[in-house]
């Protein structure tokens, strides 16, 4: 490579690692949190590239009438950031908002600006959707940052995770679960069965369910890998349509320790005929 070439691209990816920084990445997070909070999505749009992508539960929705649009009462807010991919994720419970939620939003940042929003926006009807166990099971957990000297590396953290998912096509997987370990999905813990062994091992696990579209936000000092992905099979009224969904992993020296699942339906109880908690399915989008 030539002198001028080399020197080029190395300014050039000096200026890329810039845009990302950590504390970047917290500003933006912040900010999303206290525009939900106030229903301001306007304050997201002036953060925004002009083009940016909204979606609802994978499905393009105009920022202007979507969710960002109603202040939201949170209870508890977790955001992490990825300085390599330029991404974050936010996890919102509200139990205490009239209409309660719990979100998980994926951010993408390209040059300073947001150009890509993902959220999966779950309530009464998705999967064992129950905000107020929710909150309740997360008071509980320690998600602090991780030391250090025992952090580990990123490689290290993402593989762990995917390991969950790449078990469902090949039993031979082995998933580092931690002792202790639980699981929380949509509300519903599994830290009850188990509250200082692993709960999180799953019994009966199929072997031939492709899990699609990974997409990864990895942070080392949180030492948390958030998936958004499709799950197949999950709304048993859409067949091996994959589904909105998103697993977080807190990993501990390189075991999983927590799980968090934030997972959407298109008809209420996932197709499961009353076998989860289920109620009428609210359109979210409500503003004309």
């Amino acid at each position: 490579m030539a002198l001028s070439a080399l020197i080029g691209f190395l300014l050039l990816s000096a200026s890329a690692s810039a845009h990302c920084t950590r504390e970047l990445l917290i500003e933006i997070t912040d900010k999303y949190v206290a525009a939900q909070a106030a229903g301001a999505f306007g304050d997201i749009v002036e953060l925004s590239t002009p083009n940016v992508t909204y979606t609802e539960n994978e499905v393009p929705v105009d920022i202007t009438k979507g969710v960002l649009t109603e202040p939201i009462q949170m209870d508890h807010n977790r955001s992490i950031h990825d300085t390599v991919e330029c991404a974050t994720f936010t996890e919102i419970i509200a139990a205490s908002n009239p209409h309660q939620y719990v979100i998980g939003t994926r951010m993408i940042v390209t040059d300073h600006k947001i150009s890509l929003i993902e959220s999966i926006v779950t309530d009464q009807g998705d999967w064992a959707f129950n905000a107020t166990g929710y909150e309740y099971w997360n008071s509980l957990e320690n998600w602090d940052p991780i030391p250090e000297d025992k952090r580990d590396t990123r490689e290290v953290i993402q593989t762990s995770g995917n390991a969950y998912f790449e078990r469902f096509k090949n039993e031979s997987v082995v998933v580092p679960f931690g002792v202790p370990c639980s699981r929380l999905e949509g509300g519903a813990s599994t830290a009850p069965l188990n509250m200082t062994g692993d709960s999180c091992t799953l019994a009966g696990l199929p072997s031939t369910l492709v899990v699609t579209n990974r997409r990864f936000v990895v942070d080392e000092v949180m030492g948390v890998v958030d998936i958004f992905l499709g799950f197949p099979g999950l709304d048993r009224s859409q067949g091996q349509t994959p589904m909105p969904d998103s697993h977080m992993f807190r990993i501990e020296e390189g075991k999983i320790r927590y799980i968090h699942t934030v997972s959407s339906c298109v008809e209420a109880g996932c197709g499961f005929n009353g076998t989860i908690p289920t109620s009428r399915r609210v359109n979210r989008i409500r503003h004309n």
